[in-house]
């Protein structure tokens, strides 16, 4: 089956972690005297941080489910297996190491902090799930896509059941992917909806991506059906709560960020493969091939990853709208240019790490 290569892909990537750097610092730095719902701008800024995150396991989701099914269609998907749980492994890792305060550890003081659970694990776990889900259904394509789509649609609908989970009885390690009581930034469920929905999309794309007019008629559908989540998700949850008197679908429908933020990552999609053709070989397309790498930069510059010296130790919600405003315009910049001139892409990280571990295990006796 012909495939084509989805460049729109890079370029929601990079502005995903562009929104994301300035959205860090803006919400460590600024003082929160100006945090105030009354503010037009800080209510703006705020409802386009929340897309960032829905934004980047969607796309992880896509990318790594299409790259599976390319892979399946030529009959080899097992390096691709493999490559996928160790790239799943990898996040898992980068993502506790980032937390680790190894002034404190040398100085005899450990604490737990660096067991709860970040966007990179949550993606890593995210990713690792997506290839069991791929082979036990890869001969099933259509099956695929419903398993992905009704998992997307059971991990938002069934939010009010583990919303406020409290988990004791679990080791912290585990607990913390289920909960957010020990500190953890995001927890398995419900982000791994968005992966899923994702992964969904990757299906549509590798079945049809190779038909005329299919451009037309999905940028068309992401709009739509964007649209349609962003503003009548909650009537259809309502309706159908109507229909068969299911509590849980009420309680969905109130709190219902989770579709609604699913369909502004749709009509992101749909803005970017719509100029897919003048995004590709520019800097966003190339910013997009090194998100790991900016995460990592920005994470150890913004919080003091391994040594605790960062910007948030001597800023820390201390700076005035026009202070972090421009020391966020400085931050991307400046995280951007480490990125393109002292770190490689995302395949270079992948590779060096592969080629480390293959270099462990033949040391061993």
């Amino acid at each position: 089956m012909q495939t084509s290569r989805l460049y729109f892909i890079d370029a929601v990537r990079a502005f995903a972690i562009l929104m994301m750097l300035q959205g860090h610092f803006i919400d460590t730095l600024l003082e929160p005297v100006y945090r105030v719902d009354t503010s037009t701008a800080y209510r703006i800024w705020s409802y386009f941080r929340g897309v960032t995150a829905p934004t980047f396991f969607t796309i992880s989701g896509l990318v790594f489910t299409y790259l599976l099914l390319k892979a399946n269609a030529k009959g080899d998907d097992q390096p691709r297996i493999k490559k996928g749980l160790f790239r799943g492994l990898l996040l898992l890792g980068i993502g506790y190491s980032l937390r680790i305060n190894l002034v404190s550890w040398f100085s005899g003081y450990f604490n737990t902090y660096f067991l709860v659970i970040d966007v990179l694990q949550c993606i890593g776990l995210s990713l690792i799930i997506l290839v069991c889900l791929h082979v036990l259904f890869k001969n099933y394509s259509y099956l695929f896509s419903v398993v992905l789509f009704s998992v997307g649609c059971i991990c938002f609908v069934s939010e009010p059941l583990y919303r406020n989970l409290e988990v004791t009885n679990l080791p912290l390690i585990i607990s913390n992917y289920i909960t957010k009581i020990n500190g953890s930034v995001f927890t398995i469920l419900p982000w791994f909806g968005y992966s899923a929905f994702g992964a969904f999309i990757s299906t549509v794309f590798f079945r049809h991506v190779h038909r005329n007019q299919f451009k037309i008629f999905t940028v068309v559908t992401f709009f739509v059906a964007g649209y349609f989540l962003m503003y009548y998700s909650s009537w259809l949850l309502l309706r159908l709560h109507y229909l068969t008197n299911i509590d849980l679908l009420k309680l969905s429908a109130d709190y219902n960020y989770l579709f609604t933020r699913l369909g502004n990552v749709l009509v992101l999609f749909g803005i970017f493969y719509s100029l897919e053709n003048y995004l590709k070989q520019s800097i966003i397309g190339r910013i997009g091939e090194k998100t790991l790498s900016i995460y990592v930069i920005h994470f150890i510059i913004l919080y003091g990853s391994f040594t605790g010296y960062g910007l948030k130790r001597f800023f820390n919600k201390a700076l005035n709208p026009t202070e972090a405003i421009f020391g966020a315009i400085l931050f991307v910049i400046v995280v951007c240019i480490i990125s393109f001139y002292y770190a490689r892409t995302n395949h270079f990280v992948y590779n060096l790490a592969r080629k480390v571990v293959d270099k462990l295990k033949k040391t061993k006796p």
